[in-house]
């Protein structure tokens, strides 16, 4: 098979597979987000729902590439607004004002958060193979220093020393990551 013949069977993907692999990816975050901007979990599922069919509606809209969280917040921003004007009669806990700015430094937030974690898997993958395995049990769910330390047959005092000396490694190449990016915010 040719070069050529590879590249036309390639097909794009389709609208609906990228909006849903995007949309799911975020969906966690975003209904945090609108959580937050809503004092019931129910009225805040509702409007995940709404907001999703009109992320749907409005995908070919959105630019590829871009940050889709920010884009999906600013959409849930307005579904959250519209849900408070249709019931008005429920009253608000806070002013529309102090809302909208939750909303904005929500939505700043995720995207430092964003940042962060992305220069941690940079840094992650620059240690030591013995170091990310370390680093790797001991925020295995449920385990604490002390059991890494009878899992490796290592003094317990040793394996804090060395996760302490990786934290810090961990840290200074976060904050070297970040400012190379000129993402702002320290890790």
């Amino acid at each position: 098979m040719s070069l050529m013949e590879d590249r036309q069977s390639v097909t794009p993907m389709k609208p609906f597979e990228e909006f849903m692999g995007l949309f799911l990816r975020h969906e966690r975050k975003l209904f945090r987000y609108i959580v937050t901007l809503l004092s019931s979990t129910s009225d805040a599922e509702d409007v995940l729902q709404e907001t999703a069919l009109l992320l749907w509606r409005k995908f070919d809209e959105y630019e590829r590439g871009t940050n889709f969280h920010a884009w999906a917040c600013r959409t849930a921003q307005l579904k959250v607004f519209e849900h408070r004007r249709k019931n008005r009669h429920v009253v608000s806990v806070l002013d529309p004002d102090v809302l909208e700015q939750l909303a904005s430094d929500s939505i700043q937030k995720a995207g430092q958060l964003e940042a962060r974690l992305g220069a941690l898997e940079t840094c992650l993958e620059k240690l030591r193979q013995t170091d990310r395995e370390l680093i790797r049990q001991r925020y295995a769910r449920g385990k604490s220093g002390i059991d890494v330390a009878a899992s490796l047959g290592r003094p317990a005092n040793s394996v804090y020393q060395s996760l302490g000396r990786i934290r810090r490694a961990l840290l200074e190449c976060m904050n070297r990551t970040l400012a190379a990016d000129g993402t702002s915010g320290e890790a």
